[in-house]
């Protein structure tokens, strides 16, 4: 079964960008929906984006909608999430996860295999 492996988080100022990578371990994310969710101490875990499979739909949340985009490489089984215009409370960790279902969800309920998820600090 895939393993997500979330890469390229890291302490940014505001107003940064940066490009955090979601790569299929032990298996591949052909046929599958990737999403991206962040979580905080002080918050639930909370949707990012999500890429249907090949690619050709996105969803964001309102909170990042304009400022993160999301691509996948599918011969390199890698999603990739750039994530501009940071802001402080864009801070959290966050996970990458994939699909059993082609179709893009905001639903964390609907995605099987999660990451360990990489750290992401916007410093003001």
């Amino acid at each position: 079964q895939v393993q997500p492996v979330e890469s390229g988080g890291g302490v940014v100022q505001t107003g940064d960008s940066l490009r955090l990578s979601c790569a299929a371990s032990g298996g591949t994310f052909r046929g599958s929906a990737v999403g991206w969710f962040r979580q905080t101490p002080e918050k639930a875990r909370e949707f990012v984006g999500s890429i249907s499979w090949p690619g050709r739909n996105t969803i964001y949340a309102d909170s990042v909608k304009g400022r993160f985009t999301l691509s996948r490489d599918n011969i390199e089984n890698v999603v990739f999430l750039y994530a501009n215009s940071l802001k402080p409370e864009d801070s959290g960790v966050y996970y990458c996860a994939a699909s059993t279902s082609q179709l893009i969800s905001r639903s964390s309920g609907q995605y099987t295999y999660w990451g360990q998820g990489t750290q992401v600090t916007v410093s003001s």
